[in-house]
């Protein structure tokens, strides 16, 4: 799809191969064409091609709901850990417009508490993905309606933001995170994390047999055949750019093809492969941390665990955020709202139902099953990466596709 935005893929790989590049991805193609082909803005985040969640993370595209086990629960007992509570806040009075790339079933609870919580409030939100809002904000211009955007990830923020249409929020509201994890302008903040892992199943490996070093994965015997990814989904295509970005496309277009000569596993989605590692269908595979944590929320004695590799593309960590857009009433209520995202209690909703790592200090993430999750200054992802470039999606898909990939 073009859209006039600029934010559109580059033009279409495969009908610029010749007959030789054809050839040699044929057999390549065959074995790792994916399902539906992803289309509309290229440029956030993975998510651009694709950019909504479900619970189950059946396909990002959406806000259906899905079976609870498959949603963190487990707040009972649980005492606030950190950050500052709503109570200690600004109040909220108005009117706000939200579009939630964010999927109703997964922080539609915490929305209405907020509105809830305040009677001069009054939320109006719209769900989609959040490749279709951004397309939207952009095409409604100056009459868009928005004022706060909420997104699945920051490849999606970081392209609104390009585009200058967020507005800078207050040091008070960016002082809640870390740098690592906003805009370097304060255009827009992260509000919780998700971080690149291999899920493996503990029958069939032991923590020391999965590589630190993503690029190790094509050559090891032991995973050839055993081993899945997803290469429609959002967060994965969000790796691969990372890794393009730095490793280059050369050393990126090996990788993919390596892995298909190893004759990886095609799933839909990361939750339907991080299933599939709990029942032993595959032995390990590439997916965001979260979806073993909900696995085993529902199954505590699946075999299965976590590993973790060492400051490269494999191991990037990306945030949900949101943004005051430019053309909120006001934008003083707009940077308010997001504080509320960054409360004690919305940092506690995503540590115990999405299974998010929180972003406020000394608030902590929750540990289902055998698991034992590293903290988030435990975690070594790699550097000399922003995470606004995570937008640039549009070249990964024609490597993807140059390689075979039906994406």
């Amino acid at each position: 799809m073009t859209e006039p935005t600029g934010l559109t893929e580059l033009g279409d790989p495969k009908s610029n191969m010749d007959s030789d590049d054809r050839s040699a991805t044929r057999r390549r193609y065959l074995v790792a064409a994916g399902t539906a082909g992803l289309t509309g803005l290229a440029g956030c985040n993975g998510l651009l091609g694709n950019g909504t969640e479900t619970p189950s993370g059946t396909n990002e595209t959406g806000g259906g709901e899905s079976e609870p086990e498959q949603i963190g629960s487990g707040r009972e007992g649980r005492e606030l850990t950190g950050g500052v509570p709503m109570a200690e806040l600004p109040d909220l009075a108005g009117e706000l417009d939200i579009y939630s790339g964010r999927g109703e079933a997964l922080v539609g609870e915490l929305v209405e508490f907020i509105d809830d919580m305040y009677p001069d409030l009054t939320l109006r939100v719209r769900y989609g993905s959040s490749t279709d809002l951004v397309n939207k904000i952009l095409t409604e211009g100056d009459n868009s309606p928005a004022d706060v955007f909420y997104s699945v990830n920051a490849g999606a923020l970081g392209a609104l933001a390009e585009r200058d249409r967020a507005t800078p929020l207050p040091d008070r509201v960016l002082d809640f995170v870390g740098e690592e994890f906003r805009d370097p302008d304060g255009r827009w903040i992260g509000t919780s994390g998700r971080a690149r892992s291999i899920p493996y199943n503990t029958d069939q490996f032991s923590a020391s047999d999965i590589p630190t070093d993503v690029f190790a994965f094509p050559d090891a015997e032991r995973f050839a055949g055993n081993i899945g990814w997803t290469p429609v989904y959002g967060s994965f295509q969000a790796f691969v750019t990372a890794m393009r970005i730095l490793n280059g496309r050369a050393e990126t277009k090996a990788w993919l093809e390596g892995m298909l000569d190893a004759n990886v596993q095609s799933y839909n989605d990361e939750f339907t492969l991080t299933q599939a590692v709990a029942d032993g269908e595959i032995g390990a595979g590439f997916a965001n941390h979260y979806y073993s944590l909900r696995v085993l929320d529902a199954r505590p004695n699946a075999p299965l665990d976590l590993a973790f590799t060492d400051g490269d593309a494999g191991s990037i960590f990306n945030v949900a955020g949101a943004a005051a857009v430019d053309t909120a009433n006001d934008s003083e209520l707009a940077a308010n709202f997001v504080m509320h995202l960054l409360s004690a209690e919305a940092q506690d909703y995503f540590a115990t139902t999405t299974f998010e790592y929180p972003l406020v200090a000394d608030v902590e993430p929750v540990q289902p099953g055998s698991i034992e999750l590293p903290t988030i200054d435990e975690l070594n992802p790699p550097q000399g990466l922003n995470l606004s470039q995570l937008a640039d999606i549009g070249p990964t898909l024609e490597l993807m596709r140059e390689v075979g990939l039906n994406v």
